[in-house]
């Protein structure tokens, strides 16, 4: 059965666009990326994306949207399976993908909370879902062990993220979670997540958290 043509709908910081990227290029297959500004969406994006959101990954013109559902959908088209072949370790992995998903959402309530209180939550909130992962990872360098997996993929533009800001900021994620910052150095170091992003990545996230009224403003090394 020949390859479908493959068109991924972008946002050059969306984490989630990450996901679907990285799993493209680790099953090396073939794809095209197009680049959009959510600002300012082309109007045909309207009737691919239900949600209004990226990723979008267009599947011979046909649209595919969720990431996970996206990654989901090139795993199955793909000659082998980043998952477990096991069902009970299968279902194990989209739980933990779960919860990274739950954090993704409190790192962008931390990055643009305007009040302490909302600040200091979302911060709490990464910090007590790493330490449930600290406890939880029994393998490395990745999740799983020496084979990249979904988890990894899942996880991976979070780790990018929280090292992004602790690179720029006062905010110390990892102080009790050595292991999971090991993983997401690993995860950060993998040919398929480092070719995930544009050349200029950092420059251009740094200046998306560049906003004055923010409380990790105040914090800015």
């Amino acid at each position: 059965m020949p390859q479908p043509k493959l068109k991924l709908v972008s946002f050059s910081l969306c984490p989630y666009v990450q996901r679907a990227r990285i799993t493209l290029l680790e099953n090396n297959l073939e794809h095209e990326v197009e680049f959009i500004d959510l600002d300012m969406p082309p109007d045909w994006f309207f009737d691919v994306s239900p949600l209004e959101k990226v990723p979008v990954l267009l599947v011979d013109e046909e649209a595919v949207f969720e990431s996970m559902v996206i990654c989901d959908y090139i795993d199955e088209i793909s000659p082998s399976s980043l998952y477990p072949d096991d069902p009970l370790l299968k279902a194990q992995h989209r739980a933990w993908i779960a919860l990274g998903d739950s954090v993704l959402s409190m790192v962008y309530e931390l990055m643009f909370a305007t009040e302490q209180s909302r600040f200091k939550q979302a911060k709490g909130t990464i910090i007590d879902r790493l330490d449930v992962l600290e406890e939880e990872l029994k393998a490395d360098p990745f999740y799983a062990g020496q084979q990249f997996a979904m988890v990894d993929v899942a996880y991976a533009p979070l780790f990018r993220y929280l090292i992004g800001i602790s690179s720029a900021y006062e905010v110390d994620f990892f102080a009790d979670s050595p292991k999971v910052l090991a993983w997401a150095k690993a995860c950060l170091d993998y040919p398929a997540v480092k070719k995930s992003v544009i050349d200029n990545y950092q420059t251009e996230f740094l200046a998306y958290l560049d906003r004055p009224d923010t409380v990790l403003a105040t914090l800015k090394k």
